[in-house]
């Protein structure tokens, strides 16, 4: 099978894989926020407290993020979609659409009404194939209770459907 052919199904098979979604801030070295749009978003441990999430070689805002050394995760909340879609553009002005502010604990944005926020500080980086995986330590917590988070399925964005907890 030729690698293209294979890349085209590994993003089908991929697509097809039900992911939460995420928007990581930081700022750049002159002070001004950066953020992107990431399906690539896992905990790692317990003791600490670490996370992880990669970054495309080719993104306008690694440099940002590798140079930084802390960053804030937002799982969206289900109607973040606006957000969601405008941090995933090229070229958008991305901290003109919705309200944030710099956080008291690291000058990280924040992205007002996420189902949660983690507050990080990179302890590893590790470049794998396109991409570089960004490991962090999580400080602070936030978490909305009263809302749900974002989904991702077939290029679609959703809350969690009522019918999930219906069924047991």
């Amino acid at each position: 099978m030729a690698d293209e052919q294979k890349q085209q199904l590994f993003k089908d098979a991929m697509g097809n894989y039900p992911t939460g979604v995420t928007v990581m801030t930081t700022v750049d070295s002159n002070g001004k926020p950066a953020g992107l749009t990431v399906n690539s978003f896992a905990s790692v441990s317990l003791d600490p407290l670490l996370i992880l999430w990669s970054i495309d070689h080719k993104a306008a805002t690694l440099p940002a993020f590798t140079e930084n050394g802390t960053f804030a995760v937002h799982i969206l909340a289900g109607n973040q979609k606006d957000i969601c879609m405008t941090f995933a553009t090229k070229g958008a002005d991305r901290f003109s659409t919705c309200k944030w502010n710099f956080s008291l604990e690291h000058h990280l944005p924040v992205i007002e009404g996420a189902f949660a926020v983690f507050q990080c500080q990179t302890v590893q980086t590790v470049e794998a194939g396109d991409h570089t995986i960004l490991i962090g330590e999580v400080d602070t917590i936030q978490i909305d209770a009263e809302k749900d988070p974002m989904l991702y399925h077939r290029r679609h964005f959703a809350s969690i459907p009522a019918t999930f907890y219906a069924s047991k």
